[in-house]
Order: structure tokens, then sequence, then C-alpha cells
């Protein structure tokens, strides 16, 4: 049986495999995508090449409590591939 899979953090070095790994495997994969993404040129080609390849793009961020609460409900999988700079950012993440 297939998952339901959501990547946090898709377009980003780690985060990217990700996504690709799970649309190989035939996965449903949505991911969590904050809308000034598609602002970097890279990125958003790189969005348009997984839509491309059947992944969903769920505009949100993190820090919206409630709205990342109702991604992840509808995901049997959730996958952070979330980067940091500091360790204060990692902290934020817990």
């Amino acid at each position: 049986m297939l998952s339901r899979i959501l990547v946090i953090g898709g377009t980003g070095m780690i985060g990217q495999y990700l996504v690709t790994a799970s649309l190989d495997a035939g996965h449903p994969t949505a991911m969590l995508v904050r809308s000034g993404t598609a602002v970097d040129a890279g990125k958003a080609k790189l969005l348009e090449y997984f839509k491309s390849r059947g992944a969903s793009l769920v505009y949100g961020d993190i820090n919206d409590h409630e709205g990342l609460v109702a991604v992840i409900k509808q995901a049997d999988v959730v996958i952070s591939a979330v980067g940091h700079s500091s360790a204060a950012q990692l902290f934020l993440q817990s």
C-alpha cells in the first residue's frame, strides 16, 4: 500500500532527494512550500520539475501552527528536511 508523503523542506539540499525518492517509489507526494520560495529562480525550476512528476505543492509555513497541523493530517508520513543556520533555529523546529 502506498503512503501519502509530506516533505517539509523539499527544495533543500537533502529534501529534494527525499521528494525524488518518494515520487520514484510511486507515493502520492506533497511538499510544504513557503509562498516566497518560487521567487528564487532555481527553486522555482525545481518546483516545476516536481509538479511535472506529480508532486503536490502545499503553500504554508512551519510557523503557522494551525495550517501546519491541517496539512500534516492529510499525510500518512511526514518528513522534515528543514535546514537551519544556527542552533537557535534548530531549537525552534522542535
